[in-house]
């Protein structure tokens, strides 16, 4: 077995090679790989993208045209740890391109369903302070916003929102 990562298998319904495009185009560290068409042994228009490989942000990913059978759903999730309220901002608009849809508490849904958290690394420290009034103050404020704001959530954290 390859020790070095996993390969994440998406399942979409013939979109496979237009999502493996628009992930690449949105990550840095990103590429396409081999793209395998149907011989015919399997349903599906002879021809036809059936995977395609990628690379998103170093990860390994397959993009699968399966069907319509499955689809996403908010049970699994991509986080993106970000540095900045600039990264925030840049992966929050982004992902949701072309049809994608924004939720709470800086989740969203990408135009493929595709369910991604755009988090702040420094929230991440917020709500594991000890200091448990601190850490609630911010995870409060967390709960009421889309897009996440660092400035806010920092002015919450420190006592002053």
């Amino acid at each position: 077995m390859d020790t070095d990562a996993f390969t994440t298998c998406l399942w979409f319904d013939g979109q496979a090679e237009e999502a493996a495009q628009f992930y690449v185009s949105v990550f840095d560290n990103s590429k396409l790989g081999e793209v395998v068409r149907n011989t015919g042994a399997t349903p599906g228009e002879e021809g036809s993208v059936l995977t395609v490989e990628f690379t998103a942000n170093g990860q390994k990913f397959v993009a699968l045209n399966g069907g319509p059978e499955f689809t996403f759903n908010e049970a699994i999730s991509f986080q993106l740890d970000c540095d900045d309220q600039a990264e925030i901002d840049h992966y929050w608009e982004k992902l949701v391109e072309g049809g994608g849809e924004h939720g709470p508490c800086g989740w969203l849904k990408d135009r493929f369903g595709v369910s991604w958290q755009v988090n702040a690394k420094r929230l991440t420290q917020m709500i594991s302070d000890p200091d448990r009034e601190k850490a609630d103050r911010a995870l409060k404020s967390m709960m009421t916003m889309g897009k996440l704001d660092l400035a806010e959530l920092e002015r919450a954290y420190a006592g002053e929102a």
